[in-house]
């Protein structure tokens, strides 16, 4: 398999851990004192590191470290939206498409002489 493709799978599942240890608590532990918040939110980050890791050891191979970087911002976006909305409850906003578009901006600035290889 693609080691950029791995890379990105990998780093999609622990965006998905880091949202939930940094914005699940304010829907599921809003009850709870700050300090439960907060230890089991690091119980859930282990997970997002045991996965980010060796994402970006295995990218760093065949990506620079600003390329995996946008990358995992790219992933966040993509993983913070869904989640802001379904769990969160918030109403979609325009400033995500703008937001996005920024990213891919970034995303072809760093990646241009990928790109651009004819």
């Amino acid at each position: 398999m693609n080691q950029l493709l791995i890379t990105v799978c990998l780093l999609t599942c622990s965006n998905i851990f880091m949202t939930f240890a940094w914005y699940g608590h304010l829907r599921f532990l809003h009850n709870q004192v700050w300090i439960v918040a907060v230890f089991i939110s690091w119980g859930i980050a282990l997970f997002e590191y045991l996965l980010q890791v060796p994402a970006n050891r295995i990218g760093f191979q065949v990506a620079s470290a600003g390329q995996l970087k946008i990358i995992q911002e790219v992933i966040s976006l993509s993983v913070f939206i869904p989640f802001s909305i379904y769990i969160l409850k918030e109403p979609f906003k325009t400033d995500y498409i703008w937001a996005g578009l920024c990213l891919l901006g970034a995303v072809f600035f760093m990646f241009k002489d990928k790109i651009l290889v004819l």
